[in-house]
């Protein structure tokens, strides 16, 4: 008769073996990344030395670097200068109000040139408005169209006409719509953030439009008999049958979108002149020093690290609300 093993024994060798066969694709994962991080930065060293342009020779990942904290270091003593505009108000309006109690002191707003962080911030705000505008557009649309196929037979030939145009060209007609339409003298918004915000829209809207249509249309034939047999109501049925089964396709439409709308953000800002990123490239171009090289490659790896960072984080949301887990981890 065999001897039976005890549990608490076998359990104990298995670890050791499971952890050390993982360990290998563990490191794996972190060295390749850092070692085609490290080739990238060799090779563009190199290249670098190797071309000389109008504006002096191209910079190189120490000049960049050096760059980026130039800015930030810019940023800081902006922001010292903003504290000292205030400081210096409050001061003359409490001397002011000391003389003549009846006096309501007015604070005005410091008018510095706006520093490479807040265009980033700009940015940022400009894409995520543009975005929501798209979504509760495409998404509404999307699921109408994915439930009826005469609303898709009836959208179908809008969307294959207005996808393929470039933000370059819908640019100036915003341009001038915005121009008419939004006319105050007190205006909330620039009218440079409402063209950009706009222009994304709707180069963004169609990724998310198509992937919703797509992902309501294909819903399990089980889920909709369970549906008709339950007799669900329309509202019933939307939101415990449709939504969370096209949820997954939906989250890829909005990736998508949010991928397209940065990218057509810089073009946007660059012309509409909205204080963003775009408008930094464009007026680093102008300028044409020494150090304009340098600092418009700064916003270009700050461009692609937004980018990345924004679809991490509609990964990460896409995660919580999807019944999908596995889509979420790509």
């Amino acid at each position: 008769m065999s001897k039976s093993v005890p549990l608490v024994t076998t359990l104990s060798q298995l670890r050791p073996q499971s952890f050390a066969s993982n360990l290998p694709q563990k490191l794996q994962g972190l060295l390749l990344p850092v070692i085609g991080l490290l080739l990238f930065l060799a090779i563009w060293n190199g290249v670098a030395k190797t071309i000389d342009t109008s504006l002096g020779q191209f910079p190189g990942p120490a000049q960049v670097w050096q760059q980026a904290g130039s800015l930030i270091n810019e940023h800081s003593a902006q922001r010292e200068k903003a504290e000292e505009f205030y400081a210096r108000q409050e001061e003359r309006n409490a001397a002011r109000v000391a003389k003549d109690p009846g006096y309501e002191p007015r604070i005005r707003p410091f008018t510095g040139a706006p520093t490479y962080l807040d265009q980033i911030w700009t940015s940022l705000y400009t894409v995520m408005v543009g975005f929501l505008i798209a979504s509760l557009v495409a998404v509404p649309v999307g699921i109408l169209c994915g439930l009826s196929k005469s609303a898709y037979t009836a959208i179908n030939p809008l969307i294959q006409l207005f996808k393929p145009v470039s933000p370059l060209a819908w640019l100036p007609l915003v341009t001038m719509v915005v121009s008419a339409l939004y006319v105050s003298d007190d205006p909330m918004f620039a009218k440079s953030f409402v063209t950009s915000a706009f222009t994304v829209s709707l180069c963004c809207l169609w990724p998310t439009l198509i992937n919703t249509v797509v992902g309501v249309s294909n819903i399990d034939k089980d889920l909709l008999n369970v549906s008709r047999v339950l007799r669900l109501k329309p509202l019933t049925h939307l939101t415990k049958i449709v939504l969370p089964s096209s949820i997954p396709m939906i989250f890829t439409g909005l990736r998508l979108s949010l991928g397209i709308g940065w990218m057509v953000l810089i073009a946007a800002e660059m012309l509409a002149q909205n204080p963003g990123l775009g408008k930094f490239v464009w007026d680093e171009f102008q300028n044409g020093s020494s150090e304009s090289l340098a600092r418009i490659m700064v916003a270009v790896l700050t461009i692609g690290a937004i980018g990345f960072v924004l679809d991490r984080v509609m990964l990460g949301i896409q995660r919580v609300v999807s019944w999908d887990k596995s889509s979420a981890l790509r």
